[in-house]
């Protein structure tokens, strides 16, 4: 009995592990997507349409009760979550046209940074020296981040518009995670997946409907990295930061993510050749560093 109590407090540490390995192949996968030609808007759509699709009769074989049961409260939530779900990879991937992946995946998880904000802001939680300090020293790396990318060196204004994508995909993420938690703490793994996951899709379509962009029409390896982006990154990394929201703290798991910008840079590094400029290297390291104070001060 001590030894399955033992391993289930594990599990979800690596559970959350697993996720962080799998997601940081994301940016890689999306800007792989890019060079194919798929617009960022279709790479989203596609991402979240085709995890809805692939999870759709396991939640319905597991789940069917509680979906047909859903009350008013928990479909307003799922469509909340959705939407921001939605924005937060529709800013996201396009924040990858312009700027690095190490500057883009590095601000769009300063998600803590927010959620302890919007927590003092929306619910009247106090806020700790610790994570007022992360605070400060995180918008400091940020901003050492649009500085560097500001540059002539690094892209000028399309580098700028990129990272200030990337940090709305953070506000937007953050969005989700709060709406989630309530959502989740009452709804089986694979329903919340579900409805978060496909009223994301429904927004992204719809977007791209509005835009004028199509799905169809692009060369076989941008398809290829969209579908891996939706069985790896999503299918398997989200579902995993979903599955722990049950069992851990928000903050822990926004905690976490931030192993995603690491991955990804060290991927971006070997495969793109993406060097860091030294200001763009010492922002992203305070940025990180701000991002895990804040989340500590949360948590205490």
């Amino acid at each position: 009995m001590i030894g399955e109590k033992a391993v289930s407090r594990r599990l979800p540490f690596f559970v959350l592990g697993l996720g962080v390995l799998v997601i940081s192949f994301g940016a890689i996968l999306a800007r792989l997507a890019q060079e194919g030609g798929l617009p960022s808007l279709a790479i989203a759509a596609l991402r979240l349409g085709i995890a809805a699709l692939v999870v759709t009769p396991l939640a319905w074989g597991q789940s069917r009760t509680e979906l047909q049961s859903l009350t008013r409260r928990q479909l307003a939530l799922a469509v909340g979550a959705g939407f921001f779900l939605a924005l937060h990879f529709a800013a996201w991937i396009s924040s990858l046209e312009t700027t690095s992946v190490a500057s883009s995946t590095a601000l769009v998880t300063t998600n803590p940074v927010w959620i302890a904000l919007a927590s003092f802001a929306f619910f009247g939680e106090r806020t700790s020296r610790l994570t007022l300090a992360g605070i400060v020293v995180s918008l400091a790396g940020s901003l050492m981040i649009f500085w560097s990318d500001a540059s002539a060196e690094t892209g000028g204004r399309a580098a700028l518009l990129g990272c200030a994508l990337a940090l709305a995909g953070s506000w937007c993420f953050s969005a989700y995670l709060l709406i989630g938690r309530r959502l989740r703490a009452g709804m089986p793994l694979t329903a919340y997946i579900w409805l978060a996951y496909g009223m994301a899709a429904l927004f992204l379509l719809a977007g791209c409907g509005i835009a004028g962009v199509s799905l169809s029409g692009y060369r076989l390896p941008a398809y290829l990295a969209a579908l891996g982006m939706a069985l790896g990154p999503q299918l398997l990394g989200h579902t995993a930061y979903n599955w722990s929201l049950r069992h851990v703290s928000t903050t822990f798991v926004g905690v976490v993510t931030l192993g995603e910008p690491v991955g990804s840079a060290f991927l971006a590094w070997c495969l793109f050749g993406e060097a860091f400029a030294p200001l763009q290297a010492a922002g992203f390291v305070l940025s990180l560093t701000g991002v895990y104070l804040a989340a500590r001060g949360e948590a205490r």
